[in-house]
């Protein structure tokens, strides 16, 4: 910063130089005492108008001395403008105005030109936001283990101000001077003092210490905050402190069941330590272990004690927890915290009410026996009285002196037995530690009545089912519903029924074993007065989604311009849903696509108007409502023919072969064509030159002509012989054995009896 009357104009240049080092449109955040700068107010609300004024003095500032100075503005780092104007006593003087200043906080630069660069020459400082938010939800609690006063509260939303918040109190007369170096203090009046504390570390909560509190006197507190821009203050709290005092907890000592009322039980308790002398109202609260919510004593009132309550259940475990507060605090006050839990379980006795059963019967092989199917729901925890051990099932109710016949003895809710038929009647009762139930009576009857009509199912949920059906026009006693899911290995779920006492109702909830994407058939009985209604069935989901897996595609058959399409249904398991539609996709190239929806139903398809000789693409996609499933594509290739034509073309061949042999055995068969083809020659051994045989046929030596000479082959004898009938060739006549071969051997080959064939040995 350059300072007056120091150093040379070199040092003077030196140090502006050195305000260039920083980067932007003006140089490095520094002032010159030549200049000030002036605002309406640092403090604004946000969104509302700035003016500001810079005035600078040239005699002050060095090097500004001769030429026009020119002022400018910045807000951080943006350029605004201003009007300059030529103040008193040779200073120049801008002015700027901000219409809407919309920064929380901000830094607004007056600016010179020195050389060219804009300098900065005075800073001014301006901060916006809002008027405090009123604080809200002030409680306070006396904490009686020292007495102190801790109250909360809720400071609302941010006004980005620098802001004071005091949590404020008076009582009926002023606080002693000794408290002053505590608290802040301020006086009303003469009658009251207001003292308070301060929360640290922007916190919404503060506590005033004993010392500066009326205990049993009407006290005003409220919490205060305060910024440049204004005050607000939070609801004023009128109490008493003892009234807000949160008492420890008291203590659960026993509990037992009242002698002969077992649904009763009486609980003792002791109070927490220092407060004996005080008045409580305290609450109790218990639950079994399967209660969604507590339920609640209220009105208990004494130092100490025991209280009594009714309407337990029977051999049920409960957890008990307690607490307490001032009886004479207002609305106000706090409650202790709930008393450390204790258990207990109420006495158990016998089973009461009626069981829910129901039966399959059908006759047994042989012995005139009838198999039983007996199911029943376990009794409900009111009517349980305890923990069930067994149940027990009777040909007849049990009477006092004797016990019936067991049949069936089990921890389970089904029995499987066998009865003489004609039996009518079965009885089936549960039982525990205590005793025995009365007898439940199940009647087999025979399922003729009338069914009903109009049975559905939609989705309840994701895990269950509503039933919905028309009533009949015969007076039902109850429904009976029954559902199995539905899979590829079939079972049996023996707890998957319910039943509807009421005989007038319509529909019926369904929650128990039902599971999402599953498929259930659900059967529905009417109970009439002597007789069970023939059931009724549907099928249903409680939750649908797309296909695990779409079918596999075979090709059955192609041709030319066809190909047919065959797959297996999918397993229901992957169904997830009922499938509303197959749909086939096929092409022979990326753009010529083509599709067709095949009816759930079928399991081929036939695909038309192919190409010959053309590669295609075919894959499936089964669908169901709540979407579908592509399978792995199949590759085919149309034929150059059809079947018809390769068909015609093998026939057409079958057929000139055929017209060729019967050509050939036509011509074989018919003598004047066989003439004509093959025209008879004369048989030389028939002529009368084959019958002469000379006496004696002289051996002449054959004249061989040489390998190498020319010339033709002379033929010097020609000798004819007929062979005997019957004689082989190549055999002699016995008579002839013992003649030298003087003869040339006659070939004869035999062409039937009686027809010779003459050959002839021609010698050289």
């Amino acid at each position: 910063m350059a300072r007056r009357g120091a150093g040379t104009p070199f040092l003077l240049q030196l140090s502006l130089l050195l305000l260039l080092h920083l980067g932007g449109e003006c140089g490095p955040c520094r002032t010159l005492g030549c200049a000030s700068v002036t605002v309406g107010s640092p403090i604004v609300p946000l969104g509302s108008a700035v003016t500001a004024s810079c005035t600078i003095q040239r005699e002050l500032c060095r090097g500004l001395e001769q030429g026009k100075v020119h002022i400018s503005w910045m807000l951080d780092n943006k350029l605004v403008a201003g009007s300059q104007r030529q103040g008193p006593g040779g200073t120049e003087v801008s002015n700027l105005t901000l219409p809407r200043f919309n920064h929380t906080q901000a830094r607004l630069w007056c600016c010179v030109e020195w050389n060219g660069t804009k300098q900065r020459v005075g800073v001014a400082e301006i901060r916006a936001g809002y008027p405090p938010a009123k604080p809200f939800n002030l409680s306070c609690v006396l904490n009686l283990s020292d007495y102190g006063l801790t109250c909360r509260w809720e400071q609302g939303t941010d006004s980005h101000l620098p802001t004071s918040v005091v949590l404020k109190c008076t009582g009926p007369r002023p606080l002693p001077e000794g408290a002053r170096a505590h608290c802040s203090v301020f006086h009303r009046s003469r009658a009251q003092a207001v003292t308070g504390c301060t929360p640290r570390g922007g916190h919404s909560h503060c506590t005033v210490p004993r010392r500066l509190l009326q205990l049993y006197r009407q006290m005003e507190i409220w919490v205060s905050a305060t910024n440049a821009l204004g005050t607000a203050e939070s609801e004023h709290l009128s109490i008493d402190p003892m009234d807000v005092a949160k008492l420890d907890p008291p203590t659960l000592q026993s509990i037992q069941s009242i002698p002969f009322q077992t649904d009763c039980i009486a609980l003792a308790w002791d109070v927490a330590w220092g407060t004996e002398h005080m008045e409580l109202q305290c609450e109790l609260r218990y639950r079994a272990p399967g209660d969604p919510a507590w339920a609640l004593v209220t009105g208990i009132i004494g130092r100490a004690g025991t209280a009594q309550r009714c309407g337990f259940l029977f051999g049920t475990q409960y957890h008990f927890q307690m607490r307490c507060r001032r009886s004479s605090a207002s609305a106000l006050a706090s409650w202790s915290e709930w008393s450390p839990g204790r258990n207990y379980t109420t006495h158990e006795k016998a089973p009461t009410g009626k069981l829910d059963a129901w039966w399959g019967a059908q006759p047994a092989g042989t012995g005139g026996q009838l198999e039983v199917q007996l199911r029943w729901k376990a009794p409900r925890q009111r009517e349980a009285n305890g923990r069930v051990l067994g149940y027990r099932v009777t040909l007849s109710p049990r009477r006092r002196g004797r016990d019936p016949a067991t049949i069936c003895n089990t921890s389970h809710t089904q029995c499987n037995f066998s009865v003489p038929v004609g039996t009518r009647r079965v009885y089936v009762s549960a039982y525990n530690a205590a005793g025995e139930s009365a007898p439940t009576e199940v009647v087999l009857l025979e399922r003729k009545g009338q069914p009903l009509a109009g049975l559905r199912a939609v989705p309840g949920g994701e895990r269950s089912l509503w039933v919905h059906w028309e009533a009949p026009l015969v007076p039902v006693v109850a429904y009976v519903l029954e559902w199995q899911q539905v899979t590829a290995q079939p079972g049996h779920c023996s707890a998957c029924w319910q039943m509807e006492r009421d005989g007038a109702a319509t529909t019926a909830l369904i929650q128990d074993g039902i599971e999402p994407f599953q498929r259930y058939n659900i059967s529905l009985y009417p109970l009439y007065e002597g007789t069970v209604g023939v059931p009724v069935h549907t099928t249903a989901y409680s939750q649908q989604k797309a296909p695990t897996h779409a079918p596999k595609l075979h090709l059955k058959r192609i041709s030319r311009s066809e190909a047919e399409l065959c797959w297996e249904p999918l397993p229901v398991e992957m169904q997830n849903g009922f499938i509303t539609s197959y749909t086939i996709f096929w092409a022979n190239g990326i753009t010529d696509v083509a599709s067709a929806t095949v009816n759930p139903s079928l399991s081929s398809f036939v695909i038309r108007g192919l190409k010959p000789s053309t590669l295609y693409k075919v894959h499936i996609m089964a669908s169901t409502a709540a979407g579908g499933t592509n399978g792995t594509s199949l590759t085919l290739v149309t034929t150059v023919l059809d079947e018809t034509e390769v068909q015609f073309l093998f026939l057409t061949l079958g057929l000139v072969f055929v017209a060729l042999m019967v050509l050939l055995i036509c011509l074989q068969k018919n003598e004047r064509v066989k003439e004509q083809l093959w025209p008879s020659v004369p048989d030389p051994a028939n002529s009368s030159l084959g019958k002469w045989v000379p006496a004696a046929v002289p051996q002449e030596p054959l004249q061989v002509l040489a390998a190498r000479e020319p010339g033709p082959g002379a033929i010097s004898t020609v000798t004819v012989l007929e062979g005997e009938p019957g004689k082989q060739p190549g055999k002699e006549h016995p008579a002839l054995a013992a003649a030298p071969p003087a003869l040339p051997r006659p070939y004869v080959r035999q062409e039937g009896p009686g027809e010779p064939v003459q050959y002839a040995r021609v010698g050289g």
